[in-house]
């Protein structure tokens, strides 16, 4: 896949004031509400005789690969402080259907709102590679829980114009309209824009999502922060995650991507 918006590429020359205008440019583009070319329903859902199963590896038990659309899972690991690779994994029907990766430099250190401009080459490296159009990409990373609502799955989905969402491990800034501790499995709260976020306060810019959870009293699982890339709502952006979910906390596009990248790591060697 090649940007559909070249002027969104991200540039690791630009200072750190034109990155910052050009996230703010990107979130204007953004559509943070449901643009899809395909039913919600059909990812990563079961089919209805109820019999399909996702395995480790995430292949399940075949059927109409036409039936579901293409999912894929985006994340990166570090071969050292200059160099990315990124590691794409699609899925159609529970079943993997092509895997690839591809290697970047860094080019910048590790800034916080800054992720895509460190990362973003290696990752559109990685689509370069795609011989398949995915349909919509989860991303190890923020989309709209952003100070300027340009996280790393909203920069590449609107450079793109893919449908995005971004599933982070850790609140990046917003603030949980309640408790998010010792969230039941399938529970969600949603994640409100405060003053460190540009949409005005009180807009709901993701939520936290258990998608997993012991039932131990004693442990906890912590949520996963979702939010919406491009062409995702919010609540969308939460069911669909819930919905990949095949008994881990990461769902199956993401989860299947960060093995991926470990496995690339290993294979690129140093």
């Amino acid at each position: 896949m090649e940007p559909v918006h070249p002027e969104f590429v991200p540039d690791a020359s630009l200072s750190r004031a034109e990155m910052e205008t050009l996230q703010r440019d990107i979130a204007e583009q953004a559509v943070f509400a449901d643009d899809l070319p395909f039913d919600p329903d059909t990812v990563c859902r079961h089919r209805e005789s109820g019999q399909q199963q996702l395995d480790e590896t995430g292949g399940g038990d075949g059927g109409n690969p036409g039936e579901a659309p293409i999912v894929l899972g985006v994340d990166q690991a570090f071969l050292d402080d200059e160099r990315a690779v990124s590691a794409l994994v699609a899925m159609r029907n529970g079943e993997v259907i092509e895997r690839v990766h591809a290697v970047a430099p860094t080019e910048i250190p590790y800034i916080p709102g800054l992720l895509s401009f460190r990362e973003g080459g290696a990752i559109l490296a990685g689509f370069r590679e795609l011989s398949v159009e995915p349909d919509i990409a989860f991303f190890d990373g923020s989309g709209r829980i952003h100070f300027r609502e340009a996280g790393i799955a909203t920069h590449i989905g609107v450079m793109l114009d893919l449908p995005s969402i971004g599933v982070a491990k850790s609140l990046l800034c917003g603030t949980p309209r309640s408790s998010t501790e010792g969230l039941a499995e399938g529970e969600r709260v949603p994640i409100e824009a405060d003053a460190d976020v540009t949409a005005p306060d009180g807009t709901v810019i993701g939520h936290a999502v258990q998608s997993r959870q012991y039932d131990s009293p004693n442990r906890h699982i912590n949520p996963l922060i979702v939010s919406p890339g491009h062409r995702v709502s919010a609540e969308t952006a939460a069911d669909l995650v819930l919905a990949c979910s095949a008994g881990y906390k990461l769902p199956e596009p993401t989860r299947l991507a960060d093995q991926y990248a470990d496995e690339a790591k290993k294979t690129v060697g140093t």
